[in-house]
């Protein structure tokens, strides 16, 4: 019983044509060792690229507007605190696994879907945790700022869940009559 391996392309680094028409070849020498380059420079510019970028921020931006606030409720604000903290460490840990390819040589990890895991337990964790910031927030300006940063991050988050699964299941749907 042999299983035959299956490659689901995802990310706009690890796409490509087959073969480049043999004009750009001629015509592009210097860029012929992109594959052996350290860093993949084109997921700086992309659109997945850019909302890693975006969620990070704003979640750096909610964490420091709760931490120089007036805490009027420890527990909540702590979860928070937490929630966000740990969102940005694993986004900014698939976002370093993007850009110098570390999923090409892990090749163990189901990169996909470890990243599409962590934005379904991480958005359903920062929207809890917003939600209690938000409710908890007695109108003092920076803890209402650090839960409107939470569940823009919140959005940002859903949106990136949204991509990671569209670009799964088109892959998966049109390799499969290929």
């Amino acid at each position: 019983m042999s299983h035959g391996a299956r490659v689901i392309r995802t990310g706009v680094s690890s796409g490509g044509p087959a073969a480049p028409p043999a004009a750009t070849v001629a015509a592009s020498s210097s860029s012929a060792g992109s594959d052996a380059e350290l860093m993949d420079g084109a997921y700086f510019r992309s659109c997945a690229g850019m909302l890693k970028v975006a969620q990070m921020i704003s979640l750096l931006i909610g964490f420091i507007s709760v931490n120089n606030s007036p805490w009027t409720d420890y527990s909540a604000y702590s979860f928070f605190q937490i929630v966000t903290m740990c969102d940005l460490v694993m986004i900014l840990f698939f976002y370093v696994t993007h850009i110098f390819r570390i999923y090409r040589k892990l090749t163990c990890v189901s990169w996909p879907l470890a990243e599409f895991l962590h934005y379904l337990i991480g958005t359903i964790l920062l929207l809890i945790g917003s939600i209690v910031a938000a409710a908890k927030s007695y109108n003092l300006t920076g803890l209402v700022a650090g839960a409107t940063f939470g569940f823009l991050a919140t959005i940002l988050c859903v949106l990136s869940m949204w991509s990671s699964y569209k670009v799964s299941c088109i892959t998966q749907s049109t390799s499969k009559y290929h």
